[in-house]
């Protein structure tokens, strides 16, 4: 709601959004292709939902054990990583810009504590992406749902554990009253960007001040998304523990480790069956051993040095 009435105020009232909520107009998982075919104008999503169509597009989403929301907008804006990602969306009719981040998400709730990757085989998770890769290759099978099933799928014991966001989100949705455990830190989506998806044809009809201010909403609303993500998650996770007694747990460090490990394999893999991964793979793999090596005498260091380990 936030992108289009700053659209719509920036536009003085020329270009009105018109917000429909995920099955009012199509499926929420069937975005992609509506935006394509033209049966709306715009959608607003995460692009590691269309991995069936455009594998690659999954680095523009989340990547296991990849960058933080703050090396993946450096990587966006700065990097390279747009121009890569409106190439992959060319074929599709798409033009994307990054509308949105959580932050490093939770690592998800769960039925059963994880005390070693023995604990991962035969665990049946909701979780999306590449992911839901890594798990697989654990022994655990992945499931793909929309936030409205996640609850009464975990409540059902159709899954056994499933992430969702953060901690703001996750009480919203009301997981700490059918789940035992809160796991973290979110390896699977580290800094999960949001898209804004616009039809080609319906873009390339609008005067050049308009796109503009598309272009300055995304971006507005990209920072703001994150911002309210931090703030809110401060208070929720609070809430979490004093208030509902969450057991809330860090992963074990081998199993941490296995899924490092296994997610490197998942990559390359990937990377292997399709051209267009493999391209990405290599531009975000690039960009992100050099923020890494930024961060450690930049915020690694501060932190360790403040203390905030």
């Amino acid at each position: 709601m936030e992108l289009s009435k700053d659209i719509e105020m920036m536009s003085a009232g020329r270009l009105k959004v018109q917000v429909f909520a995920g099955g009012e107009l199509v499926p929420p998982l069937q975005t992609f292709d509506a935006v394509s075919q033209g049966v709306v104008e715009m959608g607003h999503g995460s692009a590691y939902y269309w991995a069936g169509k455009v594998p690659a597009a999954q680095f523009m989403s989340a990547v296991p054990f990849g960058m933080t929301a703050k090396g993946v907008n450096a990587w966006f804006y700065s990097g390279g990583g747009l121009e890569l990602w409106r190439e992959l969306y060319e074929p599709f009719n798409l033009i994307p810009f990054p509308a949105g981040n959580s932050g490093v998400q939770m690592g998800g709730w769960f039925n059963k504590k994880i005390e070693s990757v023995a604990d991962l085989k035969g665990l049946k998770m909701r979780i999306p992406g590449l992911g839901g890769k890594v798990l697989a290759k654990a022994g655990g099978t992945a499931e793909l749902l929309a936030g409205a099933e996640i609850y009464t799928a975990l409540e059902r014991g159709r899954i056994d554990a499933t992430e969702w966001v953060g901690p703001f989100h996750d009480q919203r949705l009301g997981l700490h009253r059918i789940a035992d455990y809160y796991y973290y830190p979110g390896w699977h989506e580290p800094g999960t960007a949001l898209e804004l998806i616009v039809n080609r044809q319906a873009w390339e009809s609008l005067p050049p001040d308009l796109q503009k201010i598309i272009d300055i909403a995304t971006r507005s609303i990209n920072q703001w998304m994150l911002s309210k993500f931090e703030a809110l998650n401060i208070q929720a996770l609070r809430e979490l523990k004093e208030k509902h007694q969450v057991e809330v747990l860090a992963f074990p460090p081998d199993v941490i480790a296995e899924l490092k490990r296994l997610t490197l394999e998942t990559l390359a893999e990937e990377a292997a069956k399709d051209a267009s991964f493999q391209k990405v793979y290599k531009a975000y793999q690039h960009f992100q051993k050099g923020h890494a090596a930024w961060n450690k005498v930049a915020d690694d260091a501060y932190s360790s040095a403040i203390g905030n380990k």
